[in-house]
């Protein structure tokens, strides 16, 4: 009955051989739960001959009935009342499809100390007071998005002294204020507290080489970060490495490479993914990933590339055990990456290319494209 509590409760973050039991019983209790109460699920499960009973090892994972993505952006499936819920978010920004997924207080309640331990794992957390420049939207009573909920969440790692948002709610649409961004780093930047800075990595580039062309720069206060939630999406064909993003950062706002955090997830899978100090992506005990051939489906080896399919107990309130998004990726094993981590890390090389999906990212990368920078 707790053994989704005895999993995000687990005190090694990144031991998944030692979580296996944990997390074999919490996917088996979860599915149970989810073939009990949504219709749906129950019958996918019967016409795929699936019960959770089969789940024997952690290697049986991949008989999981595996729902696209796309599955939940097409249509609202629940495995409780709403008037049980925790809350309801959305997948998308401003335009396009987007999931409806529901979650839970069971599964708000694990991820408090997942993310606390991970936090403190990657040395996110400080009592050190701290200002916020969010390149996002600012969460509001108008929308349900997962990404805001997920950067408001990311200021919670140091106490809020103020926050400044990029993406503005009015007059029944979001408004972008570049300049007012700009300004407010420049403020901060004379400030004795240290600036954190949320943002979408597309973004994040983008504002910075206007402010390079403009010759603008900031030389933020010690400490400050960078913490990059989303990816680049559909502006995959102007994405950057790594360590060139990061030598803008350097130059344009005075924050080194360790002190830039990147961040993964999705709301139909939001298990807590923090790059290491080798800025890859370890998995984490909460999930586990499969990499699928694109065409058969069927698992791939680590160093191979396909379909990513994400995997966890966490939430009651959806059928989202096992989802395949539309991300391209590998794995590699974690003693390749040199962080110290035995985890495997995943690579995500970008869109499978399914057109009709619009995402967060890509939402708020086009109306902050219509601000005006001083």
């Amino acid at each position: 009955m707790f053994s989704r509590q005895k999993l995000f409760w687990f005190s090694e973050p990144y031991n998944l051989s030692g979580s296996d039991t944990r997390f074999l019983q919490a996917v088996r209790d979860n599915c149970a739960y989810h073939i009990k109460h949504c219709p749906e699920y129950r019958a996918i499960c019967e016409t795929e001959g699936f019960s959770p009973d089969q789940l024997r090892t952690i290697d049986d994972l991949d008989r999981l009935p595996v729902l696209p993505t796309l599955f939940f952006k097409r249509r609202a499936v629940f495995s409780m009342p709403e008037r049980r819920m925790g809350m309801r978010v959305t997948s998308s920004g401003t335009s396009g499809s987007f999931s409806r997924v529901g979650f839970d207080w069971g599964c708000i309640f694990a991820e408090i100390p997942m993310v606390l331990r991970l936090g403190f794992f990657h040395r996110l957390v400080s009592p050190k007071p701290a200002h916020y420049v969010i390149l996002g939207y600012k969460p509001g009573k108008q929308d349900r998005m997962g990404v805001a909920r997920t950067m408001f969440g990311l200021t919670h790692f140091a106490p809020p002294v103020s926050r400044f948002y990029a993406l503005r709610w009015r007059n029944g649409g979001y408004v972008p204020d570049l300049e007012g961004a700009v300004k407010t780093l420049a403020v901060r930047a004379r400030s004795p507290l240290p600036t954190r800075i949320v943002a979408f990595p597309s973004y994040l580039w983008f504002g910075m080489k206007r402010m390079e062309e403009l010759e603008l720069s900031v030389k933020l206060p010690r400490g400050s970060k960078i913490l990059l939630a989303g990816g680049w999406k559909q502006h995959y064909a102007q994405e950057v490495d790594k360590s060139t993003l990061y030598a803008l950062a350097e130059r344009v706002l005075g924050i080194g490479e360790e002190n830039i955090h990147e961040f993964f997830g999705a709301v139909e899978h939001p298990v807590f993914f923090n790059t290491c100090k080798k800025h890859h992506f370890h998995i984490p005990v909460y999930s586990r990933i499969i990499i699928r051939d694109a065409r058969t489906l069927k698992p791939l080896p680590a160093g191979e590339v396909g379909l990513v399919n994400l995997i966890t107990p966490l939430i009651n309130a959806t059928p989202v055990t096992s989802v395949m998004t539309d991300d391209l990726g590998y794995l590699t094993p974690g003693e390749n990456c040199g962080c110290g981590l035995r985890s495997p890390y995943l690579t995500i090389l970008g869109r499978a290319g399914l057109s009709d999906i619009t995402t967060c990212a890509a939402g708020a990368a086009e109306l902050l494209g219509k601000g005006e920078m001083p």
